[in-house]
C-alpha cells in the first residue's frame, strides 16, 4: 500500500470513529463517511469492503493502542509484580477513558462482538500473551508462586473482566463490588510468594 493510500485509509478510519462516537455505529452509513471526506462511497469501498471492516479497523486501532501501552510497561527494568500491577491498572484506565459514559462506543464494540468475533479473539490472544509473559517471568525468578502461567493468565483476565469489558464496566459501576485497585491487590496476593515469616 502506497503512502497516499495509507493516508486515505487512516482518514476513513478517523471519520468513522467520529461518526461512531457522535451518532453511533448502527446509524452511521458508508455514505456518511464518504460525504464527510468529500469522496464517493465507491472510493471508500476500495479500501474497506463493508462497514463491518471499517469497524474492525477502528477497533484494531483501540486495541493496538492498549497493546502498545502494555508492551512499553513490559520493557521496563523492574520486578514482574510491579509491572503486572501497572499493566492491569493501565488496561482498566484506558478502557474506562474510552468507553465509560460513551454508550455509542459501547455499541460499536457490541457490533464487533456480534459481527467480528475473530478480531475480538485475536486481541484476547495478544492480551493474554502480554500478561502471560510477565507472569512467566515472575514464576521463573521466584517472585510468584509456581503456578502455570497460561492458567494464571486466564484467571487474571477473567477476574478483571468487569474492569475491561465496555458493557460490564458500565453495568457493574452501579453494583456493589471491589474497586479495580482492590481486585488487582487480590490477584497479586494470590500470585506473589509469601514473605518470609508470614
Amino acid at each position: 500500500m502506497s503512502h497516499p493510500e495509507r493516508d486515505t485509509r487512516r482518514c476513513i478510519v478517523d471519520a468513522a470513529e467520529r461518526f461512531f462516537r457522535d451518532i453511533g455505529y448502527q446509524k452511521t452509513t458508508v455514505a456518511d463517511i464518504a460525504k464527510s471526506l468529500r469522496m464517493s462511497p465507491a472510493n471508500v469501498y476500495r479500501f474497506f469492503d463493508s462497514k463491518k471492516s471499517i469497524n474492525e479497523a477502528v477497533l484494531a486501532r483501540f486495541k493496538g493502542e492498549l497493546e502498545e501501552s502494555l508492551s512499553l510497561i513490559i520493557a521496563e527494568p523492574r520486578p514482574a509484580g510491579s509491572r503486572l500491577r501497572e499493566m492491569l491498572m493501565a488496561s482498566y484506565r484506558i478502557n474506562q477513558a474510552r468507553f465509560v459514559d460513551q454508550q455509542r462506543m459501547q455499541e460499536m464494540v457490541c457490533a464487533a462482538m456480534e459481527e467480528s468475533w475473530d478480531a475480538i479473539i485475536g486481541h484476547i490472544e495478544r492480551y493474554d500473551a502480554l500478561i502471560g509473559r510477565v507472569v512467566a517471568e515472575g514464576v521463573a525468578n521466584g517472585e510468584f508462586r509456581p503456578v502455570d502461567p497460561q492458567a494464571a493468565t486466564q484467571c487474571i483476565r477473567t477476574a478483571m473482566i468487569r474492569f475491561q469489558h465496555p458493557l460490564l464496566m458500565a453495568q457493574c459501576a452501579r453494583m456493589p463490588g471491589p474497586s479495580a485497585e482492590e481486585m488487582i491487590g487480590f490477584i497479586m496476593a494470590g500470585l506473589e510468594q509469601p514473605k518470609a515469616g508470614s
